[in-house]
């Protein structure tokens, strides 16, 4: 037997089997509490949800919490209410999801550009979005509301409303209250998204084009926009999934009114089970909102797959 032989034994001893399954258990053994404590805090009150979506459960009727299979769901289909709050959710997401991607786009690609004081000016950017949101609806109803308010004045001025009234009380114009204020509140999340995203596109290939003749509108829709696809796609999943949960301002600034014009369907869920107590029927609203949600990842998923893939 050779010396390297006598070396490899040395430094390899042969490895019996429980000690091989060892090996490659260890991995999982270090990431097994992780792994515990997120399935208890995400699957444990997702399978309660579920669970109550299929009982009625409501607090204040001692004789509840029985199983009532898929009463909630059937009921689903001739709430007029329900069907009002999902079409101002669709409302509500598409246009605080456009507004604020146009504007942090604008933003973003003029932060792309050198100029003093752009550390600065980034953080300021981002100011909104450490507001907490309560307090950023406050403010802006206190903006929307006449007595104490500037907004119906210049509105009036401009002539977007026929005299400075309060938005927020008016049911035909009620939603775009708490729509500007999630603008506001949401720009930054994509001025900086897309600005890292624009850092990161070599500027090698905009002189080549520039050498080619190519304009700057050509530039921008030639390498600009293909460059950003897939941030572009994945900022739109997560913004669209946060803000048609997201009830927080409308709570704050409408509470939902008036006539339920700005209820939109997360806000229709908290009316439910915090108000009328009815855990059951706000779970079952809540699944539905879920499966929604879960189908449109889906497909802005495979939609960012395929824009990698070009």
């Amino acid at each position: 037997m050779s010396t390297m032989s006598f070396v490899e034994e040395a430094t390899h001893p042969q490895r019996t089997p429980l000690r091989r399954l060892a090996l490659k258990a260890e991995p999982y053994l270090y990431i097994a509490p992780s792994v515990i404590l997120i399935a208890t805090i995400m699957l444990v009150p997702l399978v309660i949800g579920l669970s109550y979506s299929f009982r009625d459960m409501q607090l204040l009727n001692p004789f509840s919490g029985g199983f009532v299979g898929t009463e909630h769901f059937e009921a689903l289909w001739t709430d007029a209410a329900f069907w009002h709050a999902m079409r101002n959710t669709l409302v509500w997401t598409f246009a605080s999801v456009a507004l604020q991607f146009t504007f942090g786009l604008v933003l973003a690609l003029l932060l792309n550009n050198a100029f003093p004081g752009r550390g600065v000016v980034q953080a300021l950017v981002f100011l909104p979005w450490a507001v907490p949101t309560f307090l950023s609806g406050l403010n802006w109803a206190w903006l929307f509301n006449p007595v104490v308010g500037p907004l119906p004045h210049w509105m009036a001025a401009v002539g977007i409303l026929s005299s400075p009234e309060n938005i927020l009380s008016d049911p035909d114009l009620a939603i775009w209250g708490p729509i500007i204020a999630n603008v506001w509140w949401g720009i930054p999340f994509f001025a900086i998204t897309l600005l890292a995203a624009l850092q990161s596109i070599p500027q090698d290939i905009y002189e080549a084009a520039s050498i080619d003749g190519a304009g700057a509108w050509r530039r921008f829709t030639d390498i600009t926009i293909p460059f950003l696809a897939p941030t572009i796609a994945i900022a739109v999943l997560l913004r669209t999934v946060w803000i048609a949960n997201f009830a927080d301002l409308i709570i704050v600034m409408t509470n939902g009114g008036p006539a339920d014009s700005t209820q939109i369907v997360s806000s229709y869920i908290f009316t439910q089970a915090f108000r009328r107590l009815d855990f059951g029927y706000a779970s079952a609203v809540a699944v539905v909102l879920l499966v929604l949600l879960l189908a449109y990842s889906f497909v802005i998923i495979l939609l960012r797959q395929a824009l990698l893939r070009r």
